[in-house]
């Protein structure tokens, strides 16, 4: 697997990470079923094929109880982020994600955290899409380095988007970044490009385009995007999300993007397109054209 350094955090990391919000379950955002097998084997999977990158969250259902169950004996062979701020609330059929943003409640979180994957710290702990009132509001920094010192996590973070990048970038204290971002999604560009300058690690969600709980209208956009900048043209025998996949990792400052899926040949099959590396200059320039006069019209 190709690998990066994630920013200032000197982390080696594989290009293709796994986004462990595929394995939810129904009770979230209208997730999956996933039965202890499919979730033991894309796991083991996902560190087989060399990824050693896991991003998951307190409010991503079952998620971090399978990853503690299936992959916990294997800790050393992965870096492991979460996210906090979270305040899930179980009502029966489903799972209920407000936000908390109290120094208790993060607390709590990481506590949780760590006993449902059993282990000891985290490598990353991301603030998860917080405003930047909620942040000074809750001395939440305060909290993270009080976090850090204690050992349960290596390096604080945050996972944002616009337009409130910009103000956590200049606060100079978060190491990591996670931020949308797609040739379906470009508007993060130039944030992403923010955030990298300034030394920080980048890791981008949605870099197949399916990133985060989305509603039906966001995929049909994007589908809609897809057909009228006439990518399907460029493919020249690659799939869609192997062109999508490696437009993403050709962005200078994305170090690493997690991409989820519980099917061990879609797993496969992203693992040769990121090793298949960036796409080639003109390719690039062409995607990027077309999407960006697609959206203009």
């Amino acid at each position: 697997m190709r690998t990066t350094t994630l920013g200032r955090t000197g982390l080696e990391v594989t290009q293709l990470g796994f986004g462990a919000m595929e394995i939810r379950g129904p009770k979230t955002w209208g997730g999956r079923e996933v039965s202890d097998s499919q979730a033991e084997t894309i796991l083991n999977a996902v560190l087989d094929a060399g990824i050693n990158f896991i991003d998951t969250s307190v409010d991503y259902g079952v998620s971090e109880d399978l990853i503690g169950r299936f992959i916990s004996t294997r800790r050393s062979e992965y870096c492991l982020a979460t996210k906090c701020g979270c305040n899930p609330q179980d009502k029966g059929d489903h799972f209920e994600t407000p936000h908390l943003w109290t120094r208790d409640n993060i607390l709590r979180n990481i506590e949780g955290s760590l006993r449902r994957m059993r282990t000891d710290r985290v490598d990353i702990l991301q603030l998860h899409n917080p405003k930047p009132e909620d942040v000074r509001r809750g001395k939440l920094v305060d909290v993270l380095k009080e976090i850090r010192s204690q050992g349960l996590t290596r390096f604080i973070a945050i996972s944002s988007t616009l337009p409130h990048l910009p103000e956590f970038v200049e606060m100079g204290v978060f190491d990591t970044f996670q931020i949308p971002y797609s040739c379906l999604q470009p508007e993060h560009h130039d944030a992403i490009a923010m955030a990298g300058e300034a030394g920080a690690g980048v890791i981008v969600r949605g870099g197949v385009a399916r990133g985060g709980p989305e509603s039906d209208v966001a995929v049909a956009e994007r589908t809609e995007l897809w057909q009228k900048a006439h990518l399907a043209d460029l493919l020249d025998g690659m799939t869609p999300a192997e062109l999508i996949l490696r437009y993403t990792l050709t962005h200078p400052h994305c170090h690493t993007t997690i991409v989820g899926t519980l099917n061990p040949d879609h797993l496969a099959e992203n693992v040769a397109a990121a090793n298949s590396g960036p796409l080639a200059p003109e390719l690039y320039r062409q995607v990027t054209e077309r999407v960006a006069k697609a959206r203009a019209e």
